[in-house]
Protein backbone atom coordinates (compact mmCIF):
# COMPACT_ATOMS: atom_id res chain seq x y z
CA UNK A 1 0.00 0.00 0.00
CA UNK A 2 1.67 2.79 -0.90
CA UNK A 3 0.45 6.70 -0.83
CA UNK A 4 2.36 9.52 -1.92
CA UNK A 5 2.02 12.63 0.62
CA UNK A 6 3.13 15.65 -0.94
CA UNK A 7 6.43 14.43 -2.65
CA UNK A 8 8.66 15.64 -5.29
CA UNK A 9 6.00 15.70 -8.26
CA UNK A 10 2.73 18.28 -7.29
CA UNK A 11 0.79 19.54 -10.50
CA UNK A 12 -0.10 22.68 -9.00
CA UNK A 13 -2.16 24.81 -11.62
CA UNK A 14 -1.92 28.76 -11.29
CA UNK A 15 -5.01 29.22 -13.66
CA UNK A 16 -7.27 32.09 -12.51
CA UNK A 17 -10.76 30.97 -11.86
CA UNK A 18 -12.72 32.75 -14.66
CA UNK A 19 -16.31 31.34 -13.70
CA UNK A 20 -17.08 33.76 -11.68
CA UNK A 21 -16.04 36.38 -13.79
CA UNK A 22 -18.23 35.44 -17.05
CA UNK A 23 -20.91 35.42 -14.64
CA UNK A 24 -20.34 38.69 -13.89
CA UNK A 25 -19.87 39.99 -17.28
CA UNK A 26 -23.49 37.96 -18.25
CA UNK A 27 -25.57 39.76 -15.43
CA UNK A 28 -23.38 43.38 -16.63
CA UNK A 29 -25.24 42.35 -20.50
CA UNK A 30 -28.58 41.42 -19.22
CA UNK A 31 -28.75 44.85 -17.70
CA UNK A 32 -27.45 47.09 -20.52
CA UNK A 33 -29.60 44.76 -22.38
CA UNK A 34 -32.64 45.77 -20.44
CA UNK A 35 -31.67 49.29 -19.45
CA UNK A 36 -30.91 50.80 -23.40
CA UNK A 37 -34.55 50.61 -24.59
CA UNK A 38 -35.28 52.92 -21.50
CA UNK A 39 -32.50 55.20 -21.78
CA UNK A 40 -33.47 56.05 -25.66
CA UNK A 41 -35.28 59.67 -25.62
CA UNK A 42 -37.77 60.26 -28.59
CA UNK A 43 -39.96 62.87 -29.76
CA UNK A 44 -43.14 62.27 -31.70
CA UNK A 45 -42.74 63.85 -35.16
CA UNK A 46 -45.57 64.18 -38.25
CA UNK A 47 -43.34 65.03 -41.35
CA UNK A 48 -45.00 66.39 -44.01
CA UNK A 49 -45.77 64.46 -47.50
CA UNK A 50 -42.23 64.40 -49.12
CA UNK A 51 -44.27 64.88 -52.64
CA UNK A 52 -47.61 67.14 -51.81
CA UNK A 53 -50.13 67.09 -54.53
CA UNK A 54 -50.05 70.15 -56.40
CA UNK A 55 -52.68 72.39 -55.77
CA UNK A 56 -54.06 74.62 -58.87
CA UNK A 57 -55.36 77.85 -58.46
CA UNK A 58 -58.11 77.78 -60.00
CA UNK A 59 -59.96 75.26 -58.12
CA UNK A 60 -63.44 76.09 -55.88
CA UNK A 61 -62.60 75.95 -52.38
CA UNK A 62 -65.27 74.83 -50.41
CA UNK A 63 -63.80 76.35 -46.96
CA UNK A 64 -66.01 79.23 -45.30
CA UNK A 65 -64.27 82.27 -43.72
CA UNK A 66 -65.93 84.35 -41.77
CA UNK A 67 -64.22 87.97 -41.31
CA UNK A 68 -64.73 90.42 -38.79
CA UNK A 69 -64.75 93.57 -39.63
CA UNK A 70 -65.27 97.02 -38.00
CA UNK A 71 -68.30 98.15 -36.75
CA UNK A 72 -70.16 95.28 -36.86
CA UNK A 73 -70.20 94.12 -40.01
CA UNK A 74 -69.47 91.04 -40.98
CA UNK A 75 -68.41 88.94 -44.47
CA UNK A 76 -68.89 85.30 -45.29
CA UNK A 77 -66.31 84.36 -48.19
CA UNK A 78 -66.33 88.25 -48.90
CA UNK A 79 -69.97 88.54 -48.95
CA UNK A 80 -70.73 90.98 -46.41
CA UNK A 81 -73.31 90.13 -43.50
CA UNK A 82 -74.66 92.47 -41.03
CA UNK A 83 -74.71 91.51 -36.96
CA UNK A 84 -78.59 90.71 -37.22
CA UNK A 85 -78.00 88.58 -40.40
CA UNK A 86 -75.26 86.72 -39.49
CA UNK A 87 -77.01 83.64 -37.44
CA UNK A 88 -79.53 83.02 -40.15
CA UNK A 89 -77.11 83.01 -42.98
CA UNK A 90 -74.23 80.59 -41.12
CA UNK A 91 -77.38 78.60 -40.64
CA UNK A 92 -78.46 78.21 -44.11
CA UNK A 93 -74.40 77.78 -45.10
CA UNK A 94 -73.80 74.64 -42.31
CA UNK A 95 -77.46 72.89 -42.60
CA UNK A 96 -76.64 71.32 -46.08
CA UNK A 97 -73.12 70.83 -45.39
CA UNK A 98 -71.30 67.49 -44.12
CA UNK A 99 -67.90 68.49 -42.48
CA UNK A 100 -69.14 71.88 -40.32
CA UNK A 101 -65.48 73.61 -40.48
CA UNK A 102 -65.02 77.28 -40.60
CA UNK A 103 -62.28 79.90 -40.23
CA UNK A 104 -62.63 83.26 -38.29
CA UNK A 105 -60.34 86.33 -38.95
CA UNK A 106 -60.26 89.27 -37.68
CA UNK A 107 -59.91 92.78 -38.63
CA UNK A 108 -56.36 94.42 -36.64
CA UNK A 109 -58.94 97.06 -35.59
CA UNK A 110 -62.22 95.59 -34.60
CA UNK A 111 -62.39 94.65 -30.56
CA UNK A 112 -61.82 91.22 -29.50
CA UNK A 113 -65.60 90.93 -28.12
CA UNK A 114 -66.78 90.83 -31.65
CA UNK A 115 -64.73 88.01 -32.46
CA UNK A 116 -65.67 86.06 -29.84
CA UNK A 117 -69.38 87.17 -30.59
CA UNK A 118 -68.72 85.54 -34.20
CA UNK A 119 -67.39 82.34 -32.75
CA UNK A 120 -70.48 82.21 -30.30
CA UNK A 121 -72.71 82.53 -33.74
CA UNK A 122 -71.18 80.30 -35.50
CA UNK A 123 -71.48 77.34 -32.75
CA UNK A 124 -74.53 78.30 -32.71
CA UNK A 125 -75.37 77.51 -36.16
CA UNK A 126 -73.64 74.18 -35.72
CA UNK A 127 -70.15 75.00 -36.43
CA UNK A 128 -68.19 72.18 -34.77
CA UNK A 129 -64.02 73.06 -36.02
CA UNK A 130 -63.85 76.66 -35.58
CA UNK A 131 -60.01 78.04 -37.16
CA UNK A 132 -58.08 81.08 -37.15
CA UNK A 133 -56.09 81.45 -40.46
CA UNK A 134 -52.49 82.27 -39.85
CA UNK A 135 -51.38 85.78 -40.00
CA UNK A 136 -50.02 86.57 -43.17
CA UNK A 137 -52.92 85.18 -45.16
CA UNK A 138 -55.25 87.62 -47.45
Amino acid sequence: MGMSVGGGSSNLNNEPNVVPMIDIMLVLLIIFMIMQPMMRKAIDLQLPDPQPAVVTANQASDQIVLEVLPEGMFAVNKEPITKANLADRLKAIYDPRPDKIMFVKGDPTVIYQDVIYAMDVARGAGVKVIGVPPKDTK
